[in-house]
Order: C-alpha cells, then sequence, then structure tokens
C-alpha cells in the first residue's frame, strides 16, 4: 500500500497512561517478544530482527518506537523506516507495526501510525509504502484511515484487493 504524500495525516494522541518511546540500545529482544506474540502468519526470529534493520543504534533511534502500557509492559512497535529504491524512488516505509494480542482492538494502532508517519515525514520523506497480508483486514482499514490505498502492479494483485 502506498501513500503518496504525507500531508494531512492523521492526529491521533496517546491515550492516558499509555507511553511511547524511541529504540534504545537492548530493545531488540523487546521487538522480538511483542512478534513472537502478535504476529502468527510469520515465522518470527531473533536473525529476523538483524536483517530487517541492521545494527546501527542511532538510526535505529531515530526510527523505531516502543509503546508501552500503563504497567510499564512494553506492548507494541513500529518503525518509520525506507527503502531508496522502492518503485523507482526514495519512500519512507511504515515496518513491522505490531501491537500484542491483549492490547489490539483498542485503538492504540491510530496513535502508533500516526506518529511513525509523522517521523516518516519529519525525516525528509515525502511519500510511504507497507506491505500486510490480505488477511490482515483490521490492519488494511487502519492503513486505509491513514490515507495508504492498495498498490496493484498485477492482475492476481488486482484480484487479491477486489475480494478484500
Amino acid at each position: 500500500m502506498v501513500r503518496e504524500n504525507l500531508a494531512d495525516i492523521p492526529a491521533f494522541a496517546i491515550p492516558a497512561g499509555f507511553s511511547l518511546r524511541r529504540y534504545q540500545p537492548g530493545d531488540e529482544e523487546k521487538w522480538l517478544q511483542i512478534h513472537l506474540r502478535a504476529d502468527r502468519l510469520q515465522p518470527i526470529t531473533s536473525e529476523l530482527y538483524g536483517r530487517e534493520f541492521g545494527s546501527d543504534a542511532t538510526l535505529l533511534a531515530q526510527r523505531q518506537y516502543f509503546l508501552f502500557a500503563p504497567d510499564g509492559e512494553v506492548i507494541g512497535t513500529a518503525t518509520a523506516w525506507f527503502k531508496d529504491t522502492f518503485e523507482g524512488r526514495r519512500f519512507g516505509r511504515v515496518h513491522w507495526v505490531a501491537i500484542v494480542p491483549e492490547y489490539q482492538g483498542r485503538s492504540l494502532a491510530r496513535p502508533l501510525m500516526s506518529t511513525i508517519c509523522h517521523r516518516l515525514r519529519e525525516l525528509g520523506h515525502d511519500c510511504a509504502y507497507l506491505t500486510t497480508s490480505a488477511v490482515r483486514l483490521p490492519a488494511i482499514r487502519l492503513y486505509r484511515r491513514f490515507g495508504f490505498l492498495p498498490l496493484v502492479r498485477t492482475a492476481e494483485e488486482a484480484e487479491v484487493w477486489k475480494s478484500i
């Protein structure tokens, strides 16, 4: 899915008691635990984090966020990532959004997405993309609410989006 511009990003505040902070060294384990709990569609391993994000702590501190419940439990994460060669140009990337199951459906992904999209814009991106699965309908609804539209490149993709 793509958003051709990052103007007029919906703004959602973090609910009272919850908090959001950027990456700190050692957060790789928090990311892994969130995704092991939240993602039943993909194999989540400690090696995956390194493949997706590398090990540049300065870069991660600029782009990766963690969401905490009022009791201090880490319950979500998302990253304002990038790709220099997506569709032939540099795009910001909403990457690896996840909320643990016990907190899903409480509208917590909205402030997380708002933060990520605003951060992409602050970092100089003027467009963004993300990838998702057709079975993640609540996520697709969220992404549509944030102005992301389907990117249809093949007849097969057109059929999938038509079914959604």
